[in-house]
């Protein structure tokens, strides 16, 4: 992947070097249980919510065998983590290849603005599943393919807008946008979204 001043682009080479996108080729039966589990595991998360289901509630709805689901995902964090996936490529194409100001074309910091009002989106409408994910384990939300392409971009995007200490700033962007913390803003105080996105972007934007 090939880095400017508006961030990571896409080319030729993008589909061998992104973190997350792309899959393991598997053999049919795996491929099918994988699908019949993770098809189970949205429609129970969906109906009862994430906290209430249990991994033996997916074994049964899935009808596959205990060791088939823990060989494939340790916890309901793994579930969560593989469900996210596809909305995390869908965002990733429309950073790397999109239409501005997400997309390349625009300027650094109207690229930082969309990303935040975007993936700020992205975690308020799938909180439960994205907090499982990030708090399976200590350290898990750091730990991700995404979370490395997300830093990255900021990084590179805030570098371009001249601000000092990317690296930092992307990080302390990065813990705001954290399930936990949007949980807190946007259920709990009530903070309007939109406003939010603009008020984290002008803290990691000020000199």
């Amino acid at each position: 992947m090939r880095q400017d001043a508006n961030g990571p682009q896409s080319g030729s080479s993008t589909r061998r070097e992104l973190p997350v996108v792309g899959a393991v080729a598997e053999r049919a039966d795996a491929a099918r249980n994988r699908a019949r589990i993770l098809a189970a595991a949205e429609q129970l998360f969906d109906a009862h919510g994430v906290d209430a289901v249990t991994m033996d509630d997916v074994v049964a709805a899935a009808g596959v065998g205990k060791g088939t689901l823990f060989r494939r995902f340790r916890d309901k964090g793994g579930l969560a983590a593989a469900l996210l996936d596809r909305y995390e490529s869908e965002l990733q194409e429309r950073l790397l290849s999109g239409p501005p100001p997400l997309g390349p074309g625009a300027a650094p910091a109207e690229r930082l603005g969309a990303f935040v009002w975007a993936y700020l989106r992205y975690v308020d409408e799938r909180i439960d599943l994205v907090q499982m994910s990030q708090s399976s384990a200590p350290g898990a939300r750091l730990r991700t393919g995404a979370h490395a392409l997300w830093r990255r971009h900021l990084v590179v995007l805030l570098t371009a807008a001249g601000v000092e200490g990317a690296e930092l700033r992307a990080d302390l962007l990065l813990a705001g946008l954290a399930a936990e913390q949007v949980r807190y803003w946007l259920r709990d105080e009530g903070r309007d979204r939109d406003r939010l996105a603009q008020e984290l972007t002008t803290l990691a934007l000020a000199s």
